[in-house]
């Protein structure tokens, strides 16, 4: 699935056939004007930021094109403040929930699918007017489960240049898994983080899920 906003070396993207599938980064205002005219549906998937955290620092370490932190609390302290690739988490959360009523849009969460990929599945399913009978569902499921998805090349990226993704950093997919922000975060960066969250997500009805006791599947 091609990304929105990395046209370089594609074709045209009006020319590709309906339903035409993308992936992106991009804030409500960057999108094209279409999608706001109902003429698309948008699946926007969340995850707890401090989760995220954690993964766009390792990330940071394998992709070449980014800044290679000089260490977690430094990474942390520009991660809060927004100085990172793709600016701030809590902005780019707020503009899309706040701009909700100008897209035909589904918010899911990470969590949401570790604990019940199956009933995402359905929900998005649902959302997107596609019924599947059960072994086409049953084959959509396990084909996204994490641990498949990382064995995958394709979904892992495994066929980009060796001097984009330092594979010796890691990989495209990590762990995958929720809470995995306690092995990296302190007592005291995880309390300035919560601070940091209540202030910036004030007024906003979204709740998070910070630990499951389960590993992706």
């Amino acid at each position: 699935m091609p990304w929105l906003e990395y046209r370089e070396g594609r074709s045209d993207y009006s020319l590709r056939p309906s339903p035409r599938l993308f992936c992106s980064h991009l804030t409500p205002t960057l999108l094209p004007r279409g999608l706001r005219e109902g003429k698309g549906k948008v699946v926007y998937v969340m995850r707890n930021p401090k989760d995220v955290a954690v993964s766009y620092y390792h990330f940071s370490q394998a992709w070449s094109k980014l800044e290679t932190p000089h260490s977690f609390q430094d990474f942390l302290d520009k991660y809060l403040e927004g100085k990172v690739g793709g600016s701030s988490w809590f902005d780019h959360v707020r503009a899309w929930y706040s701009s909700r009523g100008l897209f035909h849009i589904l918010f899911l969460t990470y969590e949401e699918m570790v604990q019940d990929l199956h009933g995402a599945v359905q929900k998005l399913c649902s959302f997107l007017g596609r019924q599947l009978d059960s072994a086409s569902l049953d084959r959509v499921v396990d084909r996204a489960t994490f641990c498949n998805m990382k064995a995958d090349p394709r979904a892992n990226y495994e066929f980009l240049p060796a001097d984009l993704l330092l594979r010796e950093h890691g990989h495209f997919l990590r762990k995958g898994t929720t809470g995995d922000w306690k092995n990296s975060f302190t007592v005291a960066q995880s309390e300035s983080f919560d601070s940091v969250f209540q202030e910036r997500m004030r007024g906003l009805p979204l709740e998070f899920i910070w630990d499951i006791n389960k590993q992706p599947e």
